[in-house]
This record gives structure tokens, C-alpha cells and sequence, in this order.
């Protein structure tokens, strides 16, 4: 065994947690592990809402999809400007449940590819926002500690500053958001504890950077208790775990309508996508180190190819053109593609192409009847990663709104390009960030761990 790898299953045999009284023991590196990821229109997600029909989920998940759009390429005075994601609509739709402190402090958080900094609400709250969870205080924590100004986690978040006290200089964050709201508080280490109720085991890590915020206000949602982020940057929960899970994570998105089924977020080993029918792309350059970039080089209908060939969004000389994200719905694409994109698609539909509902516009602009929805033929449509060839099936090109009604899941975008979750509905989507690349296999995500 090589000295790489004797440091990481040491690593994993001595993060242990005392969880619910019981000692768990992370799984070695080959295991990896997982962790169940909720859709926020779950009935198992806190937002679930049982009045709300199919049609009115789906609008106000593509409500959130445009505000993705405007996180991921946010446009003031004709110059991008960085900022996080608004957690006023929800920054993504999946959740996870997690642990932090000594003893454990439960929580449900976003999890989120597109933002870096993990952060929550602490006590003492100087102005906190209305959570339905109770808030979680660090005074009571054997594990908590502040980070100081000149410690490297404080260095690692990019709008810090530092505020003086009795005894060293405490470390602080702040998140401005584009609709005016505001979390700052102390950067800190804390333990945090992931698990998942299928394999019955839980992973514990030592002084994790996180924001425990003290003021947040603005138009939050009460219903999680903050954001586990894992983008690409530096103070993410996955570059913070980098040596434990070797660089390497994937998840599965289980179509929302199929039973009671469940999405799953895969660490180490278990992230590994490989096998039959696996293809890979190089994760690419772009302009923010916090998102994860490809290069889309043209999409296919029937065999009829339309290469891609605009940068829109990006700043600079970088290699990426479209980001892959799982907080997205539909897969936005620029004006001028989507303009040829369509047509191509619609002759080769036979169904009755019907007014798209008024919930659904200005988004969607590609609706058909479908009764019933097996009789509904839709062409081959393949995307055209660099060195990789997706083959997406109905699932992913044609969402069912409502019974009898289906929509084209791409969407022209003024701003940039995101490729969305309805588009990575069963398929095993891993990112190697040593080796730089991202995995595609056709899977049944259902079947993923059963």
C-alpha cells in the first residue's frame, strides 16, 4: 500500500462520531459513503406542500430555475459581479440532513454545487430570520471554536474581515445577496456529521470551516437551517474533504414523480463512475472557481447536428461555455442555439403541439398533448460534451407537467448557458476534481443503492 493511501484509511478510521449514543466508524476508502438527497418537493422535504398541484411544483421550480440563471451570471451596469446564490428561492433543489456540534445538532440543509461556503444560524442571534428548526448555539458545543484573523480558514473566505475582542481577533464572513439580504457572523470549526438511513452508518469530520451567522436578515426561507456547499472553491464541504473522499463525489436524481424513492450524494469510492456505457469530459475553465464548467461543443437531433459555438456569459479566455449544476430544472441555452434547436426537434413530433400554460411562460416555449404519455415518440437527442456523446431520453427532454401535457425542457437564455437537473434525471453523474473530469452513465437512479 502506497504512503498516499495509508495517510487517508488513516484518516478515515480516526474520524469517528459518537452519534445517537452509538459509535460509528466511517467505512474504509474503498466503501466510500452516502448520503440521501431530499427534493425540496418531496413529501419528505419541510417544503412540501400538499395543496400545491403538479403544474404549480413544476412553475415555481422553473421560477427558481431563472433565479439560478441570474446567481450564476448576475449582470449589474453591464459588468458580472460575484455573489452567492439567494436563499430566497431556496438556492437549489435538493436537501440533506446533517449534524453539527458536540452533542449533535440536527439540521436540514440545501446542498448546493453551486455556492462554496458552509453556513447556518447560530445564537446568540443579533437579528436573525424566522427558522423553523431551532438555531443552533455554539456555547453549548464541546467542539466549536472561533477561527482567528490570521488562521488559514479565515484566509480562505474571500469577503472576511476581522473583529476585535478579549483574548485573539475572531475571524468574520459575510454574504450579500441580490435581493438585499445580508448573513454575516464568526468563521468557526465545527464537527459535522453525514449519514444515510440505507446503509445505517454515519461519517464524522473534525473542525469543519463554516459560518456560524449571528445577523441574517432579508427574505429568508424558514424552513432549512442553512447551505451545505459543494462548488469547486477552496472553503466548499468537498475541497475541505478532498484527501478523505479522494477529490471525488457523484450523485443520482431520481425522477420526482416515480414513488417514494430516493436521490442519493456519493463520497470516495462510491463516487467512482465507471463501466459500460461511462463517458467522461474534462471539468473546464471558467470564470468563478466556485462552479463546475464543461464544454459543450454542439447537440444532435435525429442525427442532425447543431454545433455550439458561443462563450455568452463567460469573462475572459476560458475554455467553458456551459455550467453543469444540480439546483437548476430546465438546461438554458443562448437565444441564437435555442432558435435552431426547436425547430429540429418539432418536425420530428407527430403529437398535437398545444399553447404552452400561462404558469409556465415566458420559460417554457414547447409544449405538446401527450395521452397517454407511452404513445408520446420524441427523436434521439444527443449532447455533445467535449469527448463525451449524452444520449438523453425522454425523461430528459420532455418534462409531464400535468396529465396529458408535456414540455421541452430546454430554454433560450439571454445571459449564459447551465445544463439542469431534468437533463441528469438517471444518469450517475460523478466529478473527479484530481483528475478533472465529469462521468456519465446511464443508470436507474432508483436502483442506485437498493
Amino acid at each position: 500500500m502506497s504512503p498516499h493511501h495509508c495517510l487517508l484509511v488513516f484518516l478515515l478510521i480516526t474520524l469517528s462520531t459518537i452519534f445517537n449514543g452509538d459509535i460509528y466508524l466511517i467505512e474504509a476508502l474503498n466503501g466510500g459513503f452516502s448520503v440521501e438527497l431530499i427534493h425540496r418537493d418531496s413529501p419528505k422535504s419541510p417544503f412540501y406542500n400538499s395543496s400545491q398541484t403538479q403544474i404549480e411544483r413544476a412553475a415555481n421550480a422553473i421560477r427558481r430555475s431563472l433565479n439560478r440563471v441570474k446567481h450564476f451570471y448576475p449582470k449589474e451596469d453591464g459588468a458580472y459581479k460575484v455573489l452567492q446564490a439567494p436563499i430566497t428561492n431556496i438556492n437549489g433543489e435538493f436537501l440533506m440532513k446533517y449534524s453539527i456540534g458536540t452533542p449533535n445538532f440536527d439540521g436540514m440543509a440545501v446542498a448546493d454545487t453551486g455556492s462554496d461556503l458552509i453556513w447556518l444560524q447560530c445564537q446568540p442571534c443579533e437579528n436573525c430570520y424566522n427558522q423553523t428548526y431551532p438555531i443552533f448555539d455554539p456555547s453549548k458545543s464541546k467542539t466549536y471554536k472561533i477561527a482567528s484573523c490570521s488562521s488559514k480558514a479565515c484566509k480562505l473566505i474571500k469577503d472576511n474581515s476581522c473583529k476585535s475582542g478579549v483574548g485573539e481577533s475572531k475571524c468574520q464572513y459575510k454574504i450579500s445577496y441580490k435581493d438585499g439580504s445580508i448573513s454575516t457572523g464568526d468563521v468557526a470549526f465545527e464537527t459535522l456529521t453525514l449519514g444515510t438511513n440505507v446503509t445505517n452508518s454515519y461519517a464524522g469530520f473534525d473542525e469543519i470551516i463554516f459560518g456560524c451567522g449571528h445577523n441574517n436578515h432579508g427574505n429568508f426561507v424558514p424552513s432549512t437551517t442553512g447551505i451545505i456547499g459543494l462548488g469547486n472553491g477552496a472553503y466548499s464541504l468537498t475541497s475541505q474533504l478532498s484527501i478523505v473522499i479522494d477529490d471525488k463525489f457523484s450523485y443520482c436524481l431520481v425522477p420526482l414523480y416515480i414513488g417514494n424513492t430516493t436521490s442519493f450524494l456519493n463520497f470516495g469510492e462510491n463516487a467512482v463512475v465507471s463501466g459500460f456505457g461511462t463517458v467522461s469530459t474534462p471539468l473546464a475553465s471558467g470564470s468563478i472557481e466556485t462552479y463546475y464548467y464543461l464544454t459543450l461543443e454542439g447537440i444532435s437531433v435525429a442525427g442532425k447536428r447543431i454545433d455550439f459555438e458561443t462563450k455568452v456569459g463567460l469573462v475572459g479566455n476560458f475554455t467553458g461555455n456551459i455550467i453543469i449544476d444540480s439546483g437548476t430544472t430546465l438546461t438554458y441555452v443562448p437565444e441564437d442555439f435555442y432558435n435552431k434547436l426547436e425547430p429540429l426537434v418539432a418536425a420530428q413530433i407527430n403529437s398535437e403541439r398545444v399553447p404552452v400554460p400561462k404558469l409556465l411562460t415566458p420559460l417554457i416555449k414547447l409544449c405538446y398533448k401527450s395521452s397517454p404519455m407511452e404513445l408520446f415518440k420524441t427523436p434521439p437527442i444527443t449532447v455533445h460534451f467535449k469527448g463525451a456523446d449524452i444520449v438523453l431520453n425522454r425523461l430528459n427532454t420532455f418534462y409531464k407537467f400535468v396529465e396529458g401535457l408535456v414540455c421541452f425542457t430546454f430554454t433560450p437564455s439571454k445571459d449564459g448557458s447551465i445544463y439542469g437537473n431534468i437533463n441528469q434525471l438517471n444518469f450517475l453523474i460523478g466529478y473527479d476534481r484530481q483528475e478533472k473530469t465529469v462521468s456519465f452513465k446511464s443508470t436507474s437512479c432508483r436502483n442506485f443503492l437498493s
